[in-house]
């Protein structure tokens, strides 16, 4: 009799209906794969194996696949969302082990940790204090504390001396300059042919202006070079000598002037309890031309204390913290996991997958390599499914599951009529 083979037909039509109900109840989640049901026919077998006359034995459900096709992706205006526009999946922190998701929605909780809705946290690829990726893999945490002041320790400068430039008509007291002293003592203009200045920070963060002044002496191609921290000479004289040609002779680079044990005062000319510090100035890129003094460059290596301002999140997946100071940080890059059988992998729920054997171990990579997608930020990858194709496949699987139902109303109306024999 075909009871059997048509409750199975219902029972395979009933799994396709449930996946293509699960397909359209998540049309809207974001992340979500579509799933597909795969049957085989069942065939009775023995010992010498199934006849060629054989009649089946109905259906049975072989597996059920998703599909990783690439799911469009919306935009938002939260920059922590994410949207891996390729393959790979976010490698998350489920309490120590280790799941993988194409949803993006990504939040910052209490402790500074970026989760997702379920609480598991991103991971990623570290970087040093100094925004350098080191290889090893890590939890994202957003720090939202102050950054640690950094004193200045090195200056760079590039500028041009004028040539043209005669000695000054007062002489620079040998005893130096005190903006402190009283009365107060500063260069007039006299005694310099150009100046200018840069801020440094102290071990505190507090800012301090470093005051550079160029003197030209009697001697050809030759300047001295005085420095004056908060009105207060620190270095000088410091002696450039220039070539025929302008330039700081090759044997004499790099030029650089050291400020040794400078103590940092505050605004009352006293202490400010910031420590002793050294740091050099680097003028090897100073040049003496016939042209009007100018500066090209002058940069610092120190910062003070900064409060997180904003976070960035480029297509490498490269994470930046912006600091109140006007500093950048690289916190971390978001680690991408990619299988050589996605098919393989074990739904968890929550729009997360875990490795099986199957699968096959992850390879984690950075984003836009080893044929990774690129992460596109304040974005979210939408449902892969579509819903007329589902609403299709259901009309299909009501009909199949109608006409198994029709095959045992035919089987009770055949038996039926057997029994009725006389």
């Amino acid at each position: 009799m075909s009871f059997d083979t048509a409750v199975s037909g219902i029972k395979a039509s009933s799994t396709s209906l449930g996946i293509i109900g699960n397909n359209i109840a998540n049309a809207g989640t974001s992340g979500f794969k579509s799933s597909r049901g795969e049957f085989a026919d069942v065939y009775a077998s023995s010992l010498l194996g199934t006849s060629s006359k054989g009649i089946g034995s109905g259906v049975s459900i072989s597996g059920v696949n998703q599909s990783f096709s690439q799911g469009n992706i919306s935009f938002t205006d939260n920059v922590m969302d994410m949207a891996i526009n390729g393959s790979g999946f976010f490698v998350l922190n489920d309490d120590g082990t280790n799941v993988y998701s194409r949803a993006g929605n990504f939040q910052v909780d209490r402790n500074g940790n970026v989760v997702n809705s379920l609480g598991n946290r991103l991971m990623v690829f570290n970087t040093t204090e100094d925004g350098v990726l080191t290889g090893g893999m890590g939890e994202l945490q957003i720090d939202t504390s102050l950054i640690q002041p950094r004193p200045t320790s090195t200056i760079d400068m590039g500028a041009n001396l004028d040539s043209r430039a005669t000695v000054p008509i007062t002489a620079w007291p040998a005893g130096g300059f005190d903006a402190f002293a009283a009365p107060p003592t500063a260069p007039t203009p006299e005694m310099f042919n150009s100046s200018t200045s840069v801020t440094i920070y102290d071990s505190l963060g507090n800012s301090h202006v470093q005051s550079l002044y160029f003197v030209k002496t009697t001697n050809q191609n030759e300047w001295n070079v005085y420095s004056l921290i908060d009105g207060v000479s620190s270095t000088g004289p410091d002696t450039l000598t220039f070539d025929s040609s302008g330039q700081i002779p090759a044997a004499s680079k790099p030029l650089q002037v050291s400020t040794a044990a400078w103590s940092p005062l505050g605004e009352d000319g006293l202490a400010n309890g910031a420590t002793t510090q050294s740091f050099t100035l680097d003028l090897s890129d100073i040049s003496q031309f016939g042209s009007d003094f100018s500066v090209s460059n002058i940069n610092q290596n120190g910062f003070t204390t900064g409060q997180l301002r904003g976070v960035e999140v480029d297509e490498s997946g490269i994470v930046f913290a912006r600091f109140t100071n006007g500093q950048a940080r690289a916190m971390g890059q978001v680690a991408l996991a990619n299988f050589s059988n996605t098919s393989g992998l074990q739904p968890l729920g929550g729009t997360s997958w875990s490795e099986t054997f199957s699968s096959g171990q992850p390879t984690l990579s950075s984003p836009g390599t080893g044929g990774l997608g690129v992460v596109q930020s304040g974005a979210l990858e939408d449902s892969n499914v579509e819903v007329t194709e589902q609403l299709v496949d259901m009309i299909v699987a009501q009909r199949n599951f109608q006409a198994n139902a029709k095959v045992i109303q035919t089987e009770d109306t055949i038996t039926q009529a057997i029994i009725n024999l006389r």
